[in-house]
Formats: structure tokens, C-alpha cells, sequence
């Protein structure tokens, strides 16, 4: 019997949290997206704290534009945040999603914002 879509996505995404850990230094950056909107957090697992969080439900997003668009800006604006707080490395944990579309945009935002992954 086949497995479906979300318990799919849960064993790659504990596939991927095994490997992937953040630190206070390097946290880890944790994407989930809807079928209308995303969402990120960076977290330190180390204590259990999420440092900060960006979604495209703030209002520093313009929400105009695809939802690619909309996913570049919330990794933009996520990148700005963290070099505010002091954050300038980070570990990338795409959540049991494939790398491609909402998810690789968001990386590419945040990478254009002066995140290093």
C-alpha cells in the first residue's frame, strides 16, 4: 500500500531533521507552505527557540504578484531580520518539500538578502 502525500512528506522531513540541527550561531531555517501561503522560522535547536519568524501574511509583504513572487520577498524579508538580529549563517531545512518552486524562491530570497547557507 502506498503512502500518502502528508506521510510522505513527514518520513523525508524526519529524514532531513536528523541531519539538519540549529544552533544559537546557526539556526535552522524551517520552511512550511500552504496551498495559499508560506511561511518560515529560524530555530535554535538547541534550546527549543525560535529566533524569529517571516510569513507572507506580514505587512512588509506585497501581495501582488505569483505566489514565486510572494515566496522571494518572505525569504527577503527574513533575511533582513536575521542580520538585524546578528544572524548571517543558517543551516536550510525545506521541510520534506522538494527544492523547486515557493521553496527554492524563498532560499534565493534570503540568499539575496546576505543569509549564507
Amino acid at each position: 500500500m502506498s503512502l500518502s502525500k502528508s506521510e510522505r512528506r513527514q518520513r523525508i522531513q524526519f529524514r532531513i531533521r536528523k541531519i539538519v540541527k540549529g544552533t544559537a550561531t546557526q539556526p535552522r531555517l524551517s520552511v512550511f507552505r500552504s496551498n495559499k501561503e508560506i511561511y518560515a522560522q529560524l530555530i535554535d535547536d538547541v534550546n527549543g527557540v525560535t529566533l524569529l519568524a517571516a510569513s507572507s501574511r506580514e505587512k512588509g509583504v506585497d501581495f501582488k504578484g505569483t505566489n514565486v513572487e510572494i515566496a522571494e520577498q518572505v525569504g527577503k524579508l527574513l533575511g533582513e531580520k536575521a542580520l538585524k538580529v546578528g544572524v548571517e549563517t543558517i543551516a536550510f531545512d525545506r521541510g520534506g518539500y522538494l527544492y523547486h518552486g515557493r521553496v527554492k524562491s524563498l532560499a534565493d530570497g534570503a540568499r539575496a538578502a546576505g543569509l549564507k547557507f
